[in-house]
């Protein structure tokens, strides 16, 4: 049986999708065969979700995967507007490095005009 080339769900803003989003998101890479870009867009993943559940407005956050000509596209949505900043902590700093490691690990990332979905890019 083929499989999507397109996963889009909305579920919990709560942070045990962090993991569930991370694993569902390899495994249909793996099936798209993409492996090549699975510990990567685990990290991409785990960033953008945890960051829609940490600051978030909505009660549910969307997610979206999929690739297209070699490009792997993924996309949060969590109902907040703005665009999320990339810091620069300091070392003895337990959090604040989310979109640094977005920024970094993506060849490409951005916002909706409104700022509610976050979306990164590998190819």
């Amino acid at each position: 049986m083929d499989q999507p080339d397109h996963i889009i769900l909305s579920c919990a803003r709560s942070p045990q999708q962090v993991a569930r989003l991370r694993h569902l998101g390899a495994t249909h890479l793996r099936r798209w065969g993409l492996g090549a870009h699975v510990e990567t867009a685990e990290l991409l993943i785990s960033e953008l979700v945890t960051n829609a559940v940490r600051y978030g407005e909505a009660e549910e956050l969307g997610f979206s995967l999929f690739h297209q000509k070699g490009e792997v596209h993924i996309e949060v949505s969590d109902g907040a507007p703005g665009r999320p900043k990339v810091r620069h902590p300091a070392p003895g700093e337990e959090s604040g490095r989310g979109m640094l490691i977005v920024d970094a690990l993506a060849d490409d990332w951005g916002t909706s005009h409104d700022g509610t979905r976050t979306w990164c890019k590998l190819t």
